[in-house]
């Protein structure tokens, strides 16, 4: 199964403040060891939201942009990994393992990825066939 682990933003994320060599190289050692057992598909830091926006869709087919900063840290991402792992309880064994994301407290979300068979009937033989295809030539672009 395959988990998205979401870094909670902090106040300090947010300003932009960098992590200190000891984190970075902590965290390098962390993520080698996931690679290595075949855990680590992606993970990327995000910049602060300040830098971003986000679009809502309303029911009526509109769509409005809100650029950032968004006030609520508690709910934003500070980054993320993508692990391939056989349940949540390895997730979580691999997430005791992880230095602190930040000094002093974070919190750090993990949330099941869907899998094809999830979306049942609703996900066509054809529509599977597209998204194959797609996955293909997404990791042939990923090697070339």
């Amino acid at each position: 199964m395959r988990v998205m682990v979401i870094v909670k933003a902090t106040k300090d994320s947010e300003a932009g403040l960098m992590p200190s060599e000891k984190l970075i190289s902590d965290m390098d050692a962390f993520n080698q060891e996931l690679a290595k057992a075949g855990v680590l598909l992606i993970g990327e830091g995000l910049h602060p939201s300040s830098r971003g926006a986000r679009m809502k869709f309303s029911a009526d087919g509109k769509r409005t942009v809100v650029d950032g900063p968004f006030a609520e840290t508690k709910e934003l991402i500070a980054g993320f990994w993508l692990w391939q792992v056989k349940s949540m309880e390895e997730a979580m064994e691999w997430l005791r393992r992880c230095p602190c994301p930040f000094d002093g407290e974070s919190e750090v979300e993990i949330r099941c990825v869907y899998e094809p068979e999830d979306f049942g009937e609703a996900f066509t033989p054809e529509l599977r066939e597209r998204e194959a295809k797609r996955r293909q030539e997404l990791e042939d672009r990923a090697r070339s």
